[in-house]
């Protein structure tokens, strides 16, 4: 799943981003309020993480224009600012959660998980299609009784995949959720990955569809 993380603050930035890929979530970066506000309009995110006190604009600036474009993206305010209007402030403008500064990492991660999984998941634990479990928790994938080995990428399309089973999903979609900001996007590239996880998944009960020209779905069936 892909996360957008806007701090200013550089070390700060960075030991979050750190510790979100560590749990295995794609992160882009980004350290201003009009780029994020760009980023937001254009890019397909599971959850966004700002902070309050960006350049240019600011954190409330951005989750207005956010939740004026019709956009139900999570949003995580992060903030120094420990006030409990700033807190009502930023919920009644549309964040779905607060963590003030300073804060654990581990706190940090449990609220992005809780977020994702009421977000991703309908606030459930775990994600089925026929035989295939998906665990947010720990971000596992299981077939059976048998856990996937998966690369990074073939686990976003995956992801991508089973929070919309029997929904199509174009390679645009799915391109979206699995390159960065700071990376080309290729669509073409999503057919390798579909190509990887149906021989990882070859046999089960759960197959990708194609649908030419509109994209891949997720389905249980009767093998």
């Amino acid at each position: 799943m892909r996360v957008l993380l806007v701090e200013d603050h550089p070390p700060l930035a960075e030991s979050v981003a750190k510790a979100l890929k560590g749990a295995g979530l794609n992160v882009d970066v980004l350290q201003d309020g009009v780029a994020a506000d760009l980023a937001l309009a254009s890019e397909d995110y599971a959850l966004a993480i700002l902070d309050v006190g960006l350049p240019r604009l600011d954190g409330f600036q951005v989750l207005a224009r956010l939740r004026d474009r019709g956009k139900t993206v999570p949003v995580l305010m992060l903030t120094a600012r420990g006030e409990v209007k700033d807190r009502v402030h930023g919920l009644n403008l549309g964040a779905d959660d607060y963590l003030a500064k300073p804060f654990e990492l581990s706190e940090l991660e449990a609220r992005v998980k809780a977020l994702l999984r009421r977000s991703v998941l309908g606030g459930e634990q775990q994600q089925r299609c026929g035989s295939l479990v998906y665990d947010l928790g720990i971000r596992r994938f299981a077939l059976g009784e048998q856990t996937l080995t998966l690369t990074s990428r073939e686990q976003s399309v995956l992801e991508a995949l089973i929070a919309r089973p029997g929904r199509v999903m174009s390679k645009e979609q799915l391109a979206s959720q699995v390159f960065g900001l700071d990376e080309e996007a290729s669509p073409d590239a999503i057919e390798i990955y579909v190509h990887r996880l149906r021989k990882k998944i070859e046999g089960s009960d759960v197959r990708i569809v194609t649908f030419r020209g509109l994209g891949y779905l997720l389905e249980e069936y009767d093998a």
